[in-house]
């Protein structure tokens, strides 16, 4: 199951936004594997408080988003989808520029984490 933590600064958060990356990045997944993947998405999203999240050793009121992707080793090299991690970090990129603004795109940070095979479940069981 794809699951996604997006890690943000509280102050870029409301409910617009929250369902906007649900959706987007669910969508985005959907764009890269087919359609009948979006409702398999997992996505949690983190507000990080004021005054505790940095770049550059910095603090910063920026939006900032951190997007990281779980799925599964397979799926990046699946060869029915040819440059998979390549299209998930743009489509990742593009569905948060799409509900942040185009002025947080350059903050973006995409991070695309592979899950060996039989190491994750649901239900209690592997999956």
């Amino acid at each position: 199951m794809p699951h996604f933590t997006v890690r943000i600064s509280e102050t870029a958060l409301d409910e617009q936004a929250e369902e906007g990356l649900i959706r987007g990045l669910a969508d985005a997944v959907g764009s890269v594997y087919g359609k009948q993947f979006s409702h398999l998405v997992a996505v949690d999203i983190i507000g990080i408080p004021h005054g505790r999240r940095g770049i550059g050793g910095k603090p910063t009121a920026q939006a900032a988003p951190n997007v990281t992707l779980s799925l599964r080793e397979a799926a990046y090299q699946h060869p029915d989808v040819p440059d998979a991690p390549a299209r998930l970090i743009s489509a990742i990129t593009d569905a948060v520029a799409g509900v942040l603004g185009e002025q947080t795109r350059e903050q973006v940070a995409v991070g695309l984490t592979a899950v060996p095979e039989g190491r994750s479940g649901i239900g209690g069981r592997v999956a």
